[in-house]
């Protein structure tokens, strides 16, 4: 059987392999999605209305409440906040996660350090700008051309 003019204007159906993170634009609740047969490349952000994986919202939304829930009980176990030097988890590059952005910078510790986000984690890292600089130098590029304001003297032609 031929195809039909109808099977040509059909849209292509995507699958959602997995709920990478989520956000709120203009109120509207988005979710980040990888589609299954495609690349990381291809994720994208989707309204919550278009969505038709109620399972997959519901297991991401799940893993996001066990996170908000232990760094709660962290800080209430003994009602004290621990210093960068006094936590002995893993930071940074030593986590093995890739990086994703640069979102801040300080020098408070008298060093430049950049808080980095991970791809696929929601949790931060202070990282230091010599470390990233080695390490994934475009993702800093890409954040000081975010910051930088680039100034141009306008055309001028001058008639001798």
């Amino acid at each position: 059987m031929a195809k039909g003019k109808e099977d040509e204007e059909m849209p292509a159906e995507f699958s959602v392999e997995k709920i990478l993170d989520k956000r709120t634009r203009n109120g509207k609740v988005e979710y980040l999605l990888k589609w299954k047969g495609y690349k990381d490349e291809d994720n994208t952000w989707e309204p919550e209305e278009n969505l038709d994986c109620p399972d997959l919202i519901s297991t991401y939304e799940a893993q996001f409440q066990n996170i908000v829930a232990s760094s709660v009980d962290d800080n209430d176990k003994g009602n004290k906040r621990k210093s960068i030097a006094e936590d002995n988890r893993l930071r940074g590059f030593d986590r093995g996660l890739e990086p994703d952005k640069i979102v801040g910078a300080t020098d408070a510790t008298g060093e430049l350090m950049f808080l980095m986000m991970w791809k696929n984690c929601k949790e931060a890292d202070l990282v230091a700008a010599r470390v990233a600089n080695a390490r994934c130098p475009e993702i800093v590029i890409k954040y000081y051309e975010s910051k930088q304001m680039w100034y141009c003297k306008p055309n001028v032609i001058e008639i001798d």
